[in-house]
């Protein structure tokens, strides 16, 4: 397993990368004395590490969480945001801070996010920028921005909405809802409890399916869902499958597999 570390004026690395050799890219946000705050240079960390993963042909998923086990991300860091008073400033950190979500958003290969602690606020927009959630039994989610007088900013309200539907979301949203991992997947904010940690059963099972998944099939199902979170008309996202399936179905591992089921019913 490789290991690399992003340092964002920091003594601590703010970001950890480690590459496995089943194809999993695990990138850590290593600020647990702050909560895993979300200052905007390691939004920009973050976004470097899962563009570099998606750049690599043979990466099948990128798995994003926070060290400790009190915070997957606390929100934006008040500190690096203190200085942002005005109409323009506030476009900028919007831009800024969403361009690293959006890094996750349209990586070409599927991005999870594993709450090892709670996800509140930005923290809760960033679980949502991934295309799924496996959250630790102790964790909580939550959009509790309203607790600070402020909507969603990073594109986390879209998200939220699309995923649950209105009625839910708006709830959640100005109820300052903190919602724990039984209730998250019962609602679909979650795809699975995690009980016994990263390096535990509940992981390893959850992605064994991914990591039998040839790395262009999981990009074409990939392309599928960013199509979907955009909302591109139906003829649009059919294009995008039938663009995948022709490379998927002329691919060697297509009719390597097609050749294993038909000697097994010969």
């Amino acid at each position: 397993m490789k290991t690399m570390q992003v340092t964002q004026q920091s003594e601590l690395p703010d970001v950890v990368v480690k590459e496995s050799e089943s194809g999993v890219v695990w990138i850590t946000i290593n600020r647990s004395h702050k909560h895993n705050a979300l200052a905007r240079p390691v939004l920009a960390a973050i976004a470097t590490a899962v563009t570099a993963a998606g750049a690599q042909p043979d990466v099948r998923c990128v798995i994003v969480t926070g060290a400790g086990d009190r915070y997957f991300a606390a929100g934006g860091d008040l500190k690096d945001l203190a200085n942002v008073r005005d109409e323009a400033a506030t476009v900028s950190m919007m831009e800024e801070a969403a361009a690293g979500l959006d890094s996750i958003r349209f990586c070409p290969v599927p991005v999870l996010a594993y709450l090892n602690g709670d996800a509140i606020g930005g923290g809760a927009e960033l679980a949502l920028a991934c295309d799924m959630r496996m959250q630790g039994a102790k964790a909580r989610i939550g959009f509790i921005q309203a607790k600070l007088g402020i909507t969603s900013a990073w594109g986390g309200g879209p998200d939220l909405f699309r995923l649950l539907g209105p009625a839910h979301a708006m709830r959640m949203m100005s109820r300052c809802e903190l919602v724990g991992a039984e209730q998250a997947v019962q609602i679909g904010l979650a795809d699975v409890v995690v009980s016994d940690g990263p390096q535990g059963n509940d992981i390893a099972a959850f992605i064994k399916p991914l990591l039998a998944c040839p790395p262009q099939v999981l990009r074409g199902i990939k392309a599928q869902g960013i199509a979907s979170r955009q909302g591109l008309s139906w003829q649009a996202h059919r294009l995008i499958e039938q663009k995948h399936l022709i490379q998927t179905w002329l691919h060697d591992d297509h009719w390597a597999a097609s050749e294993k089921l038909l000697s097994k019913g010969s």
